[in-house]
Order: structure tokens, then C-alpha cells, then sequence
């Protein structure tokens, strides 16, 4: 079986692991809805870290950057169910239920769901889907399930109206705050831009503006800059930030670090002098 395997095309995932795995970057464009079969699971972004086990539960904000870690139990697999909880079916439920949001969401991007009967029945209805090679829901029973996922979620929490149904674009916020707690996420310039409020030329503007340079000039500095702090005064090996730090290979980082400050990496761990 692969994994993520698609119970509802685009919709509805399992995901299962023997061996523990790091997402380099993840980029949530919808609310997503997370059950914990087994093993652990944490998720990482520049304002918070989670972490949950078998049986808890995790709504997922959309336009959202973060990594993944992936963690088997001893002993045993990594299963996760995975709802994306898309725009146009989230409007489809406003107008069918006359649900809509009353108040600006203010509260934390991620959360985790306080577990009830209700909800681990309801997963519980979806893990013979994902355990069984081959089997799909058909697309008129994934949607109903979605419906019933959200329903119940607000049955839980009823402010997580607030959070599920802005549909509002992403408005321009602070770019030079937004870019100092994001910049070592591997993703493009139009993606920066987009979760900043911005067009890319309005992004690229803006940024020399607050920075001095262009985007790409300043965030392979600025990653270079943070590589040496955590070489040099947190001991860290290079082979074990360099892709935390956004570049996509050790050989990469290793040349354009060697290039900025005149000695390897490795050289720097081990306190050797630039020669």
C-alpha cells in the first residue's frame, strides 16, 4: 500500500509507516482535520509545537507552513486518517445548514480536539476504508462523511465556527515579523507572497523595502547566518540542520556556506580555522 493512500480522492487520506519520517515542509491551503490511529505524530510551525498519540485529534489552520514527524511506536506502526476540509464543501455546509461565522477568529492556528464518543465513533467508521487495499468510498459518501466530520466538530467545539468558516482572502500582515519566524521553510518566493497578503511584485517591493535586498539574496543569508549561531554556539552538526534551515542538500549547503564565510562547515564544528 502507498502511503498516503487516497480513501476519497483530494479529500480523505491514510497514511501508514513502519519507520519514522520527517516532512521537510508542509503547506496547508485547506483546514485539515487530523485523527491519530497509532504511533505519534508532531506537527511544527513557527508559533507552535504538537504532538499527539492514538486516539487524539487535530484541526489543522489553512495557509499554514510547518514540518511533520512521523513516529511509530515501539513495537508498532504510524497510522493517521487525514480530512481535508476544502473551501467549496465548508461553503456548501454554511449555505445547507445556515451556519455562518458570527466574530473574527482569534485564537491559535492549530488545535487540538478534546476527545468524545462522537468523533472516535465517526473515525472509527473511516479506519476499514483505510485498511483495506483498494477499497474507496464512492465521492457521494466521502462528502456526506466530511459533513458529518464537521457537524460533529462543532458539536464539540461550537466557536469552531469562526475558525472553519472565514473565507476571507489572507489580509497583508507584518511582513518583516511574518518572514524573520518563517524564512527556513523550503518553499517559493509566490508562496511567501501569497501567506504574506501580497502579489509577488507587491511582495518583492515590499521586502526590499524592509530588508535591503531581494528575497532570495536575503533568505540564503539569513539561513547561513542562523546554520553558523547553530553550529558554532549550540554545538549542532550541519548534517543534522541543514534541512531544517531550507536548503535541500548537505553538498548545497556545505558550497554556499563555505562560500559566505570562507570555511567548511564541518570545520567550524570540529573548531578548526579557515584556511
Amino acid at each position: 500500500m502507498t502511503s498516503p493512500a487516497e480513501i476519497l480522492p483530494g479529500v480523505i487520506f491514510y497514511s501508514y509507516l513502519s519507520a519514522e519520517r520527517k516532512e521537510k515542509v508542509c503547506f496547508w491551503n485547506h483546514h485539515t482535520l487530523i485523527f491519530q490511529v497509532s504511533g505519534q505524530f508532531t506537527l511544527e510551525t513557527s508559533g507552535q509545537t504538537i504532538s499527539m498519540t492514538g486516539g487524539e485529534m487535530l484541526l489543522i489552520g489553512k495557509n499554514q507552513l510547518g514540518t511533520l514527524t512521523k513516529t511509530p511506536l515501539p513495537g508498532g506502526n504510524y497510522e493517521t486518517i487525514v480530512i481535508s476540509l476544502q473551501e467549496d464543501l465548508l461553503r456548501k455546509i454554511v449555505l445547507e445548514e445556515k451556519l455562518e461565522a458570527d466574530r473574527k477568529y482569534i485564537g491559535p492556528p492549530n488545535i487540538l480536539i478534546p476527545s468524545n464518543e462522537f468523533l472516535q465513533g465517526y473515525f472509527q467508521s473511516i479506519v476499514p476504508y483505510a485498511r483495506s487495499s483498494g477499497a474507496a468510498m464512492t465521492d457521494e459518501m466521502g462528502i456526506l462523511k466530511v459533513k458529518e466530520g464537521v457537524k460533529l466538530l462543532l458539536l464539540a467545539l461550537p466557536g469552531l465556527r469562526n475558525f472553519l468558516f472565514d473565507f476571507s482572502e489572507p489580509y497583508k500582515i507584518d511582513l518583516e515579523k511574518f518572514m524573520l519566524s518563517n524564512f527556513h521553510f523550503n518553499v517559493p518566493i509566490e508562496k511567501f507572497a501569497q501567506l504574506t497578503g501580497r502579489s509577488l511584485a507587491a511582495f518583492k517591493r515590499d521586502f526590499l523595502k524592509t530588508f535591503g535586498a531581494p528575497p532570495r539574496h536575503w533568505l540564503q543569508d539569513k539561513r547561513l547566518t542562523e546554520a553558523k549561531h547553530l553550529i558554532e554556539t549550540k554545538h549542532q552538526k550541519p548534517s543534522a540542520i541543514y534541512l531544517d534551515l531550507g536548503f535541500e542538500s548537505l553538498s548545497h549547503f556545505s558550497y554556499s556556506y563555505k562560500k559566505k564565510f570562507g570555511m567548511a562547515p564541518t570545520a567550524l564544528h570540529y573548531g578548526l580555522s579557515p584556511k
